[in-house]
Protein backbone atom coordinates (compact mmCIF):
# COMPACT_ATOMS: atom_id res chain seq x y z
CA UNK A 1 0.00 0.00 0.00
CA UNK A 2 2.78 2.41 0.94
CA UNK A 3 4.71 1.55 -2.23
CA UNK A 4 1.63 2.36 -4.33
CA UNK A 5 1.29 5.78 -2.67
CA UNK A 6 4.98 6.52 -3.25
CA UNK A 7 4.73 5.41 -6.88
CA UNK A 8 1.66 7.61 -7.39
CA UNK A 9 3.41 10.59 -5.81
CA UNK A 10 6.46 10.10 -8.05
CA UNK A 11 4.24 9.87 -11.12
CA UNK A 12 2.48 13.12 -10.16
CA UNK A 13 5.83 14.85 -9.61
CA UNK A 14 7.09 13.61 -13.00
CA UNK A 15 3.93 14.92 -14.66
CA UNK A 16 4.33 18.28 -12.95
CA UNK A 17 7.98 18.43 -14.02
CA UNK A 18 6.94 17.74 -17.62
CA UNK A 19 4.27 20.45 -17.46
CA UNK A 20 6.86 22.90 -16.10
CA UNK A 21 9.25 22.08 -18.96
CA UNK A 22 6.69 22.89 -21.66
CA UNK A 23 7.72 25.89 -23.74
CA UNK A 24 4.96 28.51 -23.84
CA UNK A 25 3.84 29.66 -27.30
CA UNK A 26 5.31 33.13 -26.68
CA UNK A 27 8.66 31.65 -25.59
CA UNK A 28 9.38 29.47 -28.63
CA UNK A 29 12.87 30.17 -29.97
CA UNK A 30 13.24 30.12 -33.77
CA UNK A 31 16.57 30.13 -35.58
CA UNK A 32 17.23 32.47 -38.51
CA UNK A 33 15.51 30.03 -40.92
CA UNK A 34 12.44 29.39 -38.75
CA UNK A 35 13.54 26.05 -37.27
CA UNK A 36 12.84 25.25 -33.60
CA UNK A 37 15.69 23.08 -32.32
CA UNK A 38 14.42 22.36 -28.82
CA UNK A 39 11.46 20.12 -28.14
CA UNK A 40 8.49 22.04 -26.84
CA UNK A 41 7.89 19.47 -24.11
CA UNK A 42 11.10 17.54 -23.57
CA UNK A 43 9.06 14.38 -24.23
CA UNK A 44 9.20 12.35 -27.43
CA UNK A 45 6.36 12.73 -29.88
CA UNK A 46 3.81 9.96 -30.42
CA UNK A 47 3.64 9.34 -34.19
CA UNK A 48 0.34 7.42 -33.89
CA UNK A 49 -1.33 10.40 -32.21
CA UNK A 50 0.30 12.75 -34.73
CA UNK A 51 -1.27 10.74 -37.54
CA UNK A 52 -4.70 11.22 -35.93
CA UNK A 53 -4.15 14.96 -35.44
CA UNK A 54 -3.29 15.28 -39.14
CA UNK A 55 -6.88 14.29 -40.01
CA UNK A 56 -9.01 15.73 -37.16
CA UNK A 57 -10.99 18.87 -37.91
CA UNK A 58 -10.52 21.41 -35.15
CA UNK A 59 -6.99 20.16 -34.53
CA UNK A 60 -4.29 19.83 -37.16
CA UNK A 61 -6.44 18.74 -40.09
CA UNK A 62 -3.28 18.96 -42.20
CA UNK A 63 -4.87 17.01 -45.03
CA UNK A 64 -7.28 19.88 -45.64
CA UNK A 65 -4.35 21.59 -47.39
CA UNK A 66 -1.78 18.81 -47.94
CA UNK A 67 -1.91 15.49 -49.74
CA UNK A 68 -0.42 12.54 -47.84
CA UNK A 69 -0.51 9.17 -49.58
CA UNK A 70 -0.16 7.33 -46.25
CA UNK A 71 -3.46 8.92 -45.16
CA UNK A 72 -5.39 7.92 -48.30
CA UNK A 73 -8.20 6.45 -46.16
CA UNK A 74 -9.03 9.97 -44.99
CA UNK A 75 -11.05 11.88 -47.60
CA UNK A 76 -10.61 15.34 -49.06
CA UNK A 77 -6.87 15.91 -49.33
CA UNK A 78 -6.07 19.49 -50.24
CA UNK A 79 -3.81 20.98 -52.85
CA UNK A 80 -3.04 24.35 -51.26
CA UNK A 81 0.13 23.16 -49.53
CA UNK A 82 2.83 20.84 -50.86
CA UNK A 83 2.45 17.07 -50.86
CA UNK A 84 4.02 15.69 -47.67
CA UNK A 85 5.13 12.31 -49.02
CA UNK A 86 8.84 11.91 -48.21
CA UNK A 87 8.96 15.03 -46.00
CA UNK A 88 10.71 13.03 -43.26
CA UNK A 89 13.74 12.70 -45.55
CA UNK A 90 13.70 16.32 -46.70
CA UNK A 91 13.20 18.23 -43.43
CA UNK A 92 14.69 17.82 -39.96
CA UNK A 93 12.62 17.60 -36.79
CA UNK A 94 13.64 21.17 -35.96
CA UNK A 95 12.50 22.45 -39.36
CA UNK A 96 9.20 20.58 -39.16
CA UNK A 97 8.60 21.79 -35.60
CA UNK A 98 9.18 25.39 -36.69
CA UNK A 99 6.80 25.04 -39.63
CA UNK A 100 4.04 23.50 -37.50
CA UNK A 101 4.48 26.07 -34.72
CA UNK A 102 4.41 29.05 -37.10
CA UNK A 103 5.07 28.46 -40.81
CA UNK A 104 5.48 32.19 -41.45
CA UNK A 105 8.83 32.10 -39.67
CA UNK A 106 10.12 29.85 -42.50
CA UNK A 107 7.82 30.89 -45.34
CA UNK A 108 6.66 34.50 -44.76
CA UNK A 109 4.05 34.35 -47.54
CA UNK A 110 2.53 31.06 -46.34
CA UNK A 111 -1.19 30.81 -45.71
CA UNK A 112 -0.59 27.96 -43.25
CA UNK A 113 -1.80 28.91 -39.76
CA UNK A 114 0.51 28.97 -36.77
CA UNK A 115 -0.66 25.90 -34.85
CA UNK A 116 1.18 26.88 -31.62
CA UNK A 117 0.69 30.62 -31.75
CA UNK A 118 -1.36 32.77 -29.39
CA UNK A 119 -0.57 36.38 -30.35
CA UNK A 120 -0.14 38.60 -33.38
CA UNK A 121 -3.54 38.01 -34.95
CA UNK A 122 -5.49 40.65 -36.85
CA UNK A 123 -8.90 40.94 -35.23
CA UNK A 124 -11.84 42.12 -37.34
CA UNK A 125 -13.79 43.68 -34.46
CA UNK A 126 -16.85 45.87 -35.09
CA UNK A 127 -16.77 45.79 -38.87
CA UNK A 128 -17.25 42.04 -38.92
CA UNK A 129 -18.87 40.93 -35.67
CA UNK A 130 -20.62 44.02 -34.42
CA UNK A 131 -18.54 43.73 -31.24
CA UNK A 132 -15.21 45.17 -30.25
CA UNK A 133 -12.21 42.94 -30.90
CA UNK A 134 -10.96 41.21 -27.79
CA UNK A 135 -7.34 41.89 -26.98
CA UNK A 136 -6.49 38.75 -24.99
CA UNK A 137 -4.32 35.99 -26.41
CA UNK A 138 -6.00 33.11 -28.21
CA UNK A 139 -5.60 29.47 -27.27
CA UNK A 140 -3.18 27.65 -29.60
CA UNK A 141 -4.75 25.20 -32.04
CA UNK A 142 -2.40 22.42 -30.90
CA UNK A 143 -0.81 21.80 -27.53
CA UNK A 144 2.97 21.59 -27.29
CA UNK A 145 2.76 17.79 -27.07
CA UNK A 146 0.45 17.63 -30.09
CA UNK A 147 3.04 19.62 -32.08
CA UNK A 148 5.67 17.07 -31.04
CA UNK A 149 3.30 14.25 -32.05
CA UNK A 150 2.71 15.74 -35.52
CA UNK A 151 6.47 16.21 -35.99
CA UNK A 152 7.05 12.57 -34.97
CA UNK A 153 4.48 11.44 -37.57
CA UNK A 154 5.89 13.67 -40.31
CA UNK A 155 9.33 12.17 -39.70
CA UNK A 156 7.86 8.73 -40.55
CA UNK A 157 6.87 9.95 -44.01
CA UNK A 158 9.85 8.71 -45.97
CA UNK A 159 10.15 7.31 -49.46
CA UNK A 160 11.93 4.21 -48.20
Amino acid sequence: MRLTAITAALALMAGAANADSTVAPTSVSFDEYGAVEASLTGAPGDAANGKKIMTIRGKGNCIACHEVSALKDSPFHGEVGPMLDGIGEVRTAAELRGIVVNAKMTFPESVMPGFYKTTGFIRPGNGYTGKAAKEEDLTPILTAQEVEDVVAYLLTLTDS
